[in-house]
């Protein structure tokens, strides 16, 4: 496939009979692995992409090395990839949408797009996120790539589990608004209540996907409630480092 096929594969994929399921890797390695195994598309973490080459997560890791990583990634695989671009290393929206160009070059037919500020405390207004995905998604048209615009609220993220039910009606007015300006998805890290998701889902235009973490839920809890995609955030990385390390460990105790 080219990547206008794959990217309008990778769309396909988001089922709510058959949820997609995203291991995220961190380098073409991994990738090339999990093509072998099966998967159907390859995902990106930004914590695990940063965390393999020395970096803090939040962009540290500098857009230049960011692209030539995806870039490798996306030569070495045949399948559609989506890549965690955090809040597209650019607040405004002109800085969105030249960047989003650059991840589409690379060979990124999906992102993951964020709505917290970057290095803040805080995340950006409804209307200004608005805006940056609208940039995001121009710059997708620009391209002629339907790029796969992965709405990420973190909402939930900053906050206890005791007080998601009261943030709900916030993250589906979220929702609404980042459908309307382009985006393909709407994720919801940190939400792990499933009549929480439940409600999630039925109010959303939005395919959902949410993350795996812990056993808070199996495969097929997500599949009967409809959600669309799910996905492993930092979780694949921490479980090879672990490994690596015992590894080690059980050579020198040998």
């Amino acid at each position: 496939m080219n990547q206008l096929e794959k990217a309008a594969h990778f769309a396909s994929l988001h089922a709510e009979d058959d949820p997609l399921v995203l291991y995220n890797i961190w380098d073409a390695g991994g990738a090339k692995t999990l093509e072998q195994a099966g998967a159907k598309a390859i995902a990106t973490g930004s914590w695990s992409v940063a965390a393999a080459h020395g970096f803090d997560d939040g962009e540290i890791m500098p857009l230049a090395f960011v692209l030539q990583i995806v870039e490798r990634i996306a030569e070495t695989i045949d399948l559609p990839l989506t890549v965690d671009f955090e809040g597209g290393y650019a607040t405004d929206p002109d800085g969105v949408f030249e960047n989003v160009r650059q991840i589409i070059r690379a060979g990124a037919v999906g992102i993951n797009f964020e709505d917290q500020v970057m290095h803040g405390d805080s995340l950006y207004p409804v209307a200004a996120q608005f805006e940056r995905i609208k940039a995001a998604r121009a710059a997708a048209n620009q391209e002629n790539i339907p790029l796969f615009i992965n709405a990420r609220t973190d909402v939930f993220l900053r906050s206890d589990s005791a007080r998601h039910a009261s943030l709900m009606a916030q993250a589906i007015e979220r929702e609404s608004a980042y459908a309307e300006a382009g985006a393909d998805g709407f994720f919801i890290p940190g939400l792990t209540q499933i009549p929480l998701i439940q409600q999630m889902v039925d109010a959303a235009s939005l395919p959902i996907n949410v993350m795996m973490k812990g056993d808070w839920a199996s495969l097929s809890d997500i599949q009967a409630i409809r959600v669309s995609r799910v996905s492993y955030g930092p979780g694949p990385y921490l479980a090879a480092m672990l490994d690596l390390s015992e590894r080690y460990r059980s050579i020198r105790q040998a």
